[in-house]
């Protein structure tokens, strides 16, 4: 039976991002009514396992390979019209429904401009061995000018176009400015940037609302509601290994300000965490396998980034760091996932602790120039061979598996309620 969570749910990562929140997300969603996104951009990206063939979304909720959901991309999100569209287009193709009717834009959601990518890709290339490894999409520089405020746009902007039209030539006059003096980049034409935008506005209007109060309408309804969350809690902005981060409150903690809805409305708080541990671009990584086991995870697990392709850096579990994000965000039970990538393996690591200049330390400390200087401190467990992907009840794994589960459970500190083992939705054991 389907674990299902009475009341309101936010789901979320626990690590580095990548654990596989599309598919949690697309199982809670079978009995939801309203599937929300509230942070990050097109640099996410969710995979979805659905009879044979594997989907990826980014900027849409995953409610939408469900017919009887509405999906909501609220204020928190930075979106990038075009790849919305460019998905849109995509899924429609392939057979699925992508109107008003069951997708709904927040006029609040800051928008990705050409100068925001433009200003990423520069940045990253003239760092060199300071750069933090961001996909060039734009998405810091958008949340940077939603602080800036002057120099911002947001979706309610696009469908006001004489306003927009002298928001954009003034922006683009003075970023061209700035990027011939830092990056020596060729100018922008305002007026291309104006048409195109002018025309994302007018095909996008059908689906601006107020999702805030759709929230609050579906709430007093007695609606079942699933939030989605992008990245996880270690690429939080204010909460994760900064400045290795992405750019937007993406823990638990921002969903009441990414969503627009209060406290009250949300019980349960589902963490996702992968049998072992990733990473993509820079950063400290205490627990990295920079050989062939890390090669044997990336190999198994697929383990390249849905949105860059870009290789993740692959290691072993690390629970000091989960239980930091476990204990702030609150979390009411966890799904584990890609346990079968860990097949094949004699002997199995975790992380428990750190050693810090000798000191044995417990406790994760989201510090970059701390989580440099560690060592993990390891315990060994048995690991198994064979095939497990075809089961579907927990006692029908490996003695091994099983009992690797359990000691996640216990060095974590809260209860493994879903297990993947694979990535198809019946790939799924429930506990």
């Amino acid at each position: 039976m389907i674990y299902l969570p009475q009341g309101n749910t936010c789901v979320f990562g626990l690590q580095w991002g990548d654990e596989g929140k599309g598919k949690i997300v697309d199982l809670l969603t079978e009995h939801a009514d309203v599937v929300v996104r509230y942070c990050g951009g097109a640099n996410a990206g969710h995979s979805v396992g659905i009879n044979g063939q594997k989907y990826s979304t980014h900027l849409l909720p995953v409610g939408i390979f469900r017919p009887h959901a509405m999906n909501l991309v609220a204020n928190g999100v930075v979106l990038d019209p075009e790849a919305l569209f460019r998905e849109i287009d995509e899924f429609v193709g392939k057979g699925f429904s992508v109107s008003p009717r069951n997708l709904r834009i927040s006029y609040k959601a800051h928008v990705v401009m050409p100068w925001h990518k433009l200003e990423d890709g520069a940045r990253e290339s003239s760092a060199q061995g300071a750069s933090i490894g961001t996909t060039r999409r734009g998405i810091g520089p958008a949340y940077a000018d939603k602080m800036q405020r002057s120099t911002a746009v947001r979706v309610a902007d696009l469908l006001q176009e004489p306003s927009l039209q002298e928001r954009i030539a003034r922006i683009v006059a003075e970023r061209n400015k700035v990027f011939k003096a830092l990056y020596d980049l060729p100018p922008m034409d305002w007026k291309a940037v104006f048409e195109t935008y002018r025309d994302f506005g007018r095909r996008i209007a059908p689906f601006v609302d107020d999702t805030s109060q759709l929230l609050v309408e579906a709430w007093k309804a007695g609606r079942r509601i699933v939030f989605e969350g992008a990245h996880a809690a270690l690429l939080d902005v204010d909460h994760g290994t900064y400045p290795y981060v992405t750019s937007s409150s993406c823990s638990a903690l921002g969903l009441y300000t990414g969503a627009g809805c209060p406290p009250q409305l949300v019980q349960n708080f589902v963490g996702i965490i992968k049998a072992y541990s990733t990473r993509v671009g820079g950063g400290p990584f205490p627990t990295e396998q920079d050989n062939d086991t890390g090669n044997y995870i990336r190999q198994r697990g697929d383990e390249y980034g849905t949105t860059t392709r870009r290789p993740r850096r692959c290691g072993w579990f690390d629970a000091v760091a989960v239980r930091y994000s476990i204990e702030l965000c609150g979390v009411t039970a966890v799904a584990l996932t890609l346990l079968d990538v860990l097949s094949g393996l004699d002997r199995l690591k975790v992380c428990t602790a750190y050693r810090h200049r000798g000191s044995r330390v417990e406790r994760f400390r989201a510090d970059a120039n701390f989580l440099a200087e560690v060592e993990p401190v390891y315990e060994t467990l048995a690991g198994w061979p064979g095939n497990i992907s075809g089961c579907r009840q927990f006692e029908h794994l490996p003695h091994e598996a099983q009992e690797y589960v359990r000691a996640l459970e216990s060095f974590i500190g809260a209860p493994i309620r879903i297990v993947s083992v694979g990535p198809a939705r019946e790939a799924t054991i429930y506990r």
